[in-house]
Formats: structure tokens, C-alpha cells, sequence
């Protein structure tokens, strides 16, 4: 993988239906092929063919294979976010929480391949997350510990470290995508449906919640 990690930034375009189309298109196409080949055994040609776009249109909306790898990187971490950015203390912890976890798993359903893509690159060293992990992502994350901490500083949730609480709904939630195989072949299943995802769902927030000792009130 290249040393300078940094995209290459695309000419500006005119945002349009077709456009936001086709980027859909290639960046799905592009997770199947980074998710089953890796960045290396991956190229432009490959992606076209999978979307069935000339490659010379593929670099349209992409100018190189290392910008649309961190475009597919950068597609799930903006989903996860989204999920987590709106916290507040003034929120009910039980219901955040719920939310939260609800919201992941149904990621991990749906978006399996950009989560195994990141799991990898996290694993191999993170060079290309470097421009995403910057002073302010650090920063959100802090904001995000600091709504725990001030649940738990209110008396709302028991006194438990809100680093490691966010750590620890991250790698629960996107184990069922990252290591789907695995729970297939230990519970006799071909794939996970949706009724697996909610099950899971509701053993994750069952034991999460019950561990920060809160209650999800009825209804």
C-alpha cells in the first residue's frame, strides 16, 4: 500500500441523481472486491467490471483505486457516527443505548462487507484511517465518553469507565458482521438472517444494559 495514504481529490462535479447513482453502485461493487480480494489483490479494472462501468467512467467519480478504498472506508464510519453523534445527556441512557445497539446491529446486517473492509484495515495498521482519525474525531469520541460520564456523574447509570463502555458496544455490535462465518459454522447455519440479527439485538442490549445498571422501561 502506498506510503502518502491521502486520496487523491476528484475535480469538482455537478451532485446529481445518475451521480449519487453511480457512486452507490461502485462503492458497493468496490467492498465486494476489497472485502474478497484485499486492497492489493484489488483494481480499478476489476471494480468496473463488477459494476459494469467503462473504466475510464470509473475515474469520473473516483481519480484512483486508493480514493475509492477510503471513500468505502469512509461510507460505514459516517453510518456508524450518524448513529452516536446526536447523544445527549439529556437522553435516557437506557433508551440511547438500546438505540445505538439496535441501530449497529442492523449495520451489520446490511452493510457486512464495508464492515469486514474496516475490521482488516484496522487490523493491518490503519494507514488509511489516518485521515479520518484526526484531533477531531478524538474529539467526538470525547464528547461521546463525556454524555456517559455525566449519566453516570447524574446517579442515571452505574460508575463504570465510558471509554471502554464504547469500545465494547463497537466490537459487539460488528462482530456479527466481521465474524458471521464463525457463528454460521458453531450454530449450524448457512447464513444469518434478520430473525439472527434481532436476536442478537436483544441478548446485546439485555446484557449491556443490565451491566451499566439500567432498565429499559416498557414501551
Amino acid at each position: 500500500m502506498p506510503a502518502d495514504t491521502s486520496p487523491v481529490p476528484s475535480p469538482a462535479k455537478p451532485a446529481g441523481r445518475i451521480r449519487q447513482k453511480n457512486e452507490k453502485a461502485i462503492i458497493a461493487a468496490a467492498e465486494e472486491q476489497f472485502a474478497r480480494h484485499g486492497y492489493k489483490g484489488t483494481s480499478m479494472n476489476t471494480i468496473a467490471l463488477a459494476v459494469g462501468l467503462p473504466k475510464a467512467n470509473l475515474h469520473y467519480y473516483f481519480n484512483n483505486k486508493l480514493g475509492l478504498y477510503v471513500a468505502v472506508l469512509n461510507n460505514i464510519l459516517d453510518l456508524w457516527d450518524a448513529t452516536f453523534s446526536n447523544l445527549s445527556v439529556d437522553d435516557d441512557p437506557a433508551q440511547a443505548l438500546s438505540r445505538y445497539i439496535r441501530a449497529k446491529i442492523e449495520f451489520s446486517r446490511t452493510q457486512p462487507l464495508a464492515s469486514r473492509i474496516f475490521a482488516m484495515e484496522v487490523i493491518s495498521g490503519g494507514e488509511c484511517l489516518s485521515g479520518h482519525f484526526t484531533q477531531d474525531y478524538r474529539d467526538w469520541f470525547r464528547g461521546r465518553a463525556a454524555v456517559f460520564q455525566a449519566w453516570i456523574d447524574a446517579g442515571k447509570m452505574d460508575p463504570i469507565d465510558p471509554v471502554h463502555l464504547i469500545f465494547l458496544l463497537w466490537g459487539s455490535t460488528q462482530h456479527y458482521a466481521d465474524f458471521a462465518s464463525q457463528i454460521c459454522r458453531l450454530t449450524g447455519k448457512n447464513s444469518l438472517k434478520k430473525a439472527d440479527f434481532d436476536e442478537a439485538a436483544d441478548n446485546l442490549e439485555r446484557i449491556i444494559l443490565k451491566g451499566c445498571g439500567l432498565t429499559l422501561k416498557a414501551g
